[in-house]
């Protein structure tokens, strides 16, 4: 039972050592799926327990990407979502939650107005600075798509 325990904290620790810096991309990418910081937070919260549940069977080359799609998973669901639609705009709000001054949208307004799979792959390059290849194993779609 004490080597239960033990390799639990183990993996526990891995994974902190490993979701943890991630932590303010999959924010960043919850905000643009999600439109709300409140429902942002909700996603990333409930990503990172389905990620830690699932870390003992991770085995890929980079967490970034898997916990972000797993982001993508809980936000769709969230949103009763199919794949390449999205929720409506979010008000004209800054990302600050300060009225933008009209005539001068944020980039976050403009990657809303998007359809959903541009957006996300703009957000994903552009706002968390992913590669090609992240975004398409985010995404599920063809790194040559992506490009």
């Amino acid at each position: 039972m004490m080597r239960n325990a033990e390799a639990g904290n183990k993996t526990a620790q891995q994974f902190r050592d490993a979701a943890l810096p991630c932590l303010d991309d999959a924010y960043a990418f919850a905000q643009v799926l999600m439109r709300t910081p409140a429902d942002a937070e909700q996603a990333v919260q409930e990503c990172y327990q389905r990620a830690l549940r699932q870390f003992d069977g991770f085995r890929g080359p980079a967490v970034r990407p898997w916990l972000l799609a797993i982001l993508k998973a809980v936000c769709q669901e969230k949103l009763g979502e199919k794949p390449g639609r999205r929720g409506t705009p979010a008000d004209a709000a800054g990302t600050n939650g300060t009225p933008a001054p009209r005539g001068t949208p944020t980039i976050q307004q403009l990657i809303d107005e998007l359809p959903a799979p541009l957006g996300e792959v703009i957000a994903l390059r552009e706002v968390i600075d992913l590669s090609y290849k992240e975004i398409a194993e985010v995404t599920g779609v063809p790194v040559t798509t992506v490009m």
